[in-house]
């Protein structure tokens, strides 16, 4: 046993996350008791977090490979091909805990690293997105989530100087105890360009770069791997802190230096900070890895070996080089005011070893730390999907209930919360946040255009984790090409409660069995993500919530479309109701919102006639034709009316004569539509195209005035629309829920 070092105890072990026959493991594995480092890098490295543990059996079924495709899971990011020598690289991840104990750091440091993970693969950030899940509004913390998870998203997005091009805010009481910060960014880079994590070659220098260590987020990865308890407030110091500007340096120098060709690898240090960093570089590489802590650069006095293996202190990279060509990485992080030291060294003995004031304080072998860490085939209980909806709904105003969906905390404008985000540096945002999908030009193309939008419906996931699966994929799908659009591929990230609970794991499997068919269908390839479980306060989970982000590429960004109406006297159309207009009424908001019911089955998705309605408004939009485009989705038919409406100011009249007039018509939430508006010359070709097609296409109406009238509803004028629709965000954050909810 090393001096000073506590001994090792069950109670110690189970405080690091491990159970007892994995603690036998480790046992069985180096041949003798861990030393207490050790046994904190095993805590780091064997957490769910960081191993998947639960889910790798699973997520290996998912499709990740494409013709676009250069690099998929298993990197710090996916990389797809988008022409002209160039590569969007992207992911998504989750900081769910650490956000809900500490909201601006917890959300910051969320946005800094996912913004690691792109710039370490050589990318410059281009574009970023969150999806944001809290509790009931009413809930006492809410607000205060709400307030801090923002300030931190925009705090550091802002200064970093990436725009924020969309997103998802959500409320449910399912979320009281356990929010969600999932955050998304995607950066350019030269396609042949691109850097690994993958070691190679021995007796190679191993160099760490950025900040310098401090004890913020000690343990962190191990906390996101565990359920929360009434002692949460007591894990805020395993919150890191983050820089902004400490790491646009970063991101500066690291490309710099990547011009250099001194790079061989690099990786970011994220969860589990140098330990889970020098593994991973080391096990990829079938190499060892030696570090001695005393070269380590650290900004607090007395840090023990522990403390500095699993740090999390932010804006840090590791990196093996060419040792011909340090001297000159060395002067480009000097000339950034930046740390850079040479801490170690590859070797050929794929051991892990660990040096601190002169004593070996971790020895271990590196391939089953990384790469061969437990996966275990948890138990699981299929689903059962919810009976068909039962007694019938009383009838109601439509124009009253369109009015308090669109100033609902479900449906309500975002503004509040996107406004606070940079969405326009950088000079290359297309579209504000609001519509379907964000759109930024490829700087340096005269026309080419990146489409980004993340999408999940949690309530359906429940109800029927596989539909809602499908429903994920195929509504990040559709938004992508509301704008016209080609979609590229994926990036997943799978919030769920506690696996060990079978009736949690099998959420999980048929989850992503429905996102794996999706993609596969759509053509949509998963190249990165995450996973987060054990989202549970004292055995309360969350909502199964598989966010979906994707990419989608456009060749022509003048012909781009958005969602607001373009011009009066157009015709409008309904793409892809072929036997109903909209009759799903299960699991939809108007049944949550206006009856407070949550029964039902989620609407089905038909994966081909998905691909096919897609495809057809796809080639609608970029043959010009298409003035604009809104996909039917929360709300249904009127409430995506209604947004066409507001986001243009344009009025509209929607016949009763083709699609009925009833509830169901306008709020069902059946899948696979768009509404679209074209000039009524070019409507009796667009049906005769769509039919053609094998693709249902309905006028149900024309734009005009200042009015939306649905059906035989009353006519509600698009400011009234407006006011309610804008109002509620603001109000909540005043502190006036009370009095906008009577």
């Amino acid at each position: 046993m090393i001096p000073n070092e506590p001994q090792i105890t069950p109670d110690l072990i189970a405080n690091h996350g491990l159970k007892p026959d994995e603690y036998q493991k480790i046992l069985d594995l180096i041949g003798r008791e861990p030393s207490f480092t050790e046994l904190g890098i095993f805590s780091a490295m064997w957490n769910e977090h960081c191993s998947y543990k639960s889910s790798k059996k699973w997520l290996k079924t998912l499709p990740t490979t494409g013709p676009r495709v250069i690099q998929g899971p298993g990197e710090n990011a996916g990389v797809v091909d988008i022409g002209d020598g160039q590569a969007v690289v992207f992911k998504m991840e989750s900081h769910n805990h650490p956000s809900f104990i500490e909201p601006y750091q917890g959300a910051a440091t969320g946005v800094g690293g996912i913004l690691r993970d792109v710039f370490t693969m050589g990318a410059r950030p281009v574009a970023a997105m969150n999806a944001l899940r809290f509790g009931a509004p009413e809930h006492e913390k809410t607000r205060h989530l709400v307030s801090g998870v923002v300030a931190g998203v925009g705090g550091y997005g802002n200064s970093f100087g990436v725009p924020t091009v969309g997103g998802e805010v959500e409320f449910d009481a399912r979320y009281n105890g356990n929010i969600l910060v999932n955050a998304f960014a995607a950066g350019l880079a030269d396609a042949d360009k691109i850097f690994y994590s993958e070691a190679k070659g021995v007796g190679l220098p191993v160099v760490y770069l950025g900040a310098k260590t401090g004890r913020d987020g000690v343990g962190g990865a191990t906390m996101a791997s565990a359920e929360f308890g009434d002692d949460i407030d007591e894990k805020r110091p395993t919150v890191q802190v983050g820089d902004p500007f400490t790491e646009k340096r970063l991101l500066d120098a690291c490309l710099e230096l990547m011009q250099t060709g001194a790079v061989i690898a690099i990786q970011d240090m994220g969860a589990a900070g140098l330990t889970c960093s020098a593994v991973e570089m080391g096990a990829k590489g079938g190499l060892g890895v030696e570090l001695n802590l005393d070269l380590v650069p650290v900004r607090e006095d007395n840090m023990t070996a522990y403390e500095m293996m699993l740090s999390e202190s932010q804006e840090r990279m590791l990196m093996v080089l060419h040792p011909e060509k340090e001297a000159a990485a060395r002067a480009v992080f000097e000339k950034w005011e930046l740390d850079f030291a040479t801490v170690g060294k590859t070797t050929d003995d794929r051991r892990f070893r660990v040096l601190w004031q002169g004593t070996e304080v971790a020895n271990l072998p590196i391939m089953e730390l990384g790469d061969e860490a437990p996966e275990y085939d948890r138990p699981w209980v299929e689903p059962k999907p919810n009976p068909a909806l039962g007694e019938a709904l009383p009838n109601v105003d439509i124009a009253d209930a369109l009015l308090q969906l669109v100033g609902s905390p479900a449906l309500s404008s975002r503004r509040w919360v996107w406004e606070q985000y940079d969405t326009l540096i950088q000079g290359n945002s297309l579209q504000l946040p609001g519509g379907d999908a964000g759109v930024i030009r490829v700087e340096g193309h005269p026309t080419k255009a990146l489409a980004f939008s993340s999408d999940v419906t949690p309530r359906y996931c429940e109800a029927d984790p596989y539909e809602g699966g499908k429903q994920a994929v195929a509504e990040c799908w559709r938004n992508i090409t509301a704008t016209g659009a080609e979609p590229l591929a994926s990036t997943d990230n799978l919030n769920f409660g506690n696996p060990e609970k079978p009736e949690i794991m099998g959420q999980l499997v048929f989850a992503i069995k429905g996102i794996g068919e999706a993609c596969t269908a759509l053509g949509f390839p998963i190249v990165s993500g995450n996973v987060s479980l054990y989202n549970e306060t004292n055995g309360v989970g969350i909502l199964p919530t598989p966010t979906m982000a994707g990419v989608g590429l456009i060749e022509d960004w003048g012909k781009m479309a958005r969602v607001g109406f373009a011009a009066e006297g157009e015709a409008i159309l309904l793409i892809g109701a072929p036997e109903s207009w909209g009759s799903h009424l299960g699991q939809s908001v108007f049944l949550r919102d206006i009856h407070d019911r949550r029964d039902g089955p989620p609407p089905p998705v038909d994966l081909v006639a998905e691909k096919k309605n897609g495809d057809f408004v796809r080639g609608l939009i970029r043959s010009g034709i298409a003035t604009a485009v809104h996909d039917c989705s929360d709300g249904g038919l009127g409430v995506a009316v209604a947004e066409m409406s507001m986001a243009s100011g344009i009025g509209a009249t929607i016949s009763p004569n083709n699609i009925g007039s009833d509830a169901a018509t306008f709020f069902g939430e059946d899948q696979g539509r768009y509404v679209l508006s074209v000039k009524r010359d070019d409507m009796p070709g667009v049906i005769d195209k769509a039919s053609a097609a094998g693709v249902s296409a309905v006028w149900i109406g024309s734009t005009g005035g200042s009015e939306l009238k649905l059906g035989d509803a009353r006519a509600i004028s698009v400011s009234n629309l407006k006011s309610a629709h804008e109002s509620w965000f603001p109000d909540y954050m005043r502190g006036e829920f009370a009095a906008a909810a009577e």
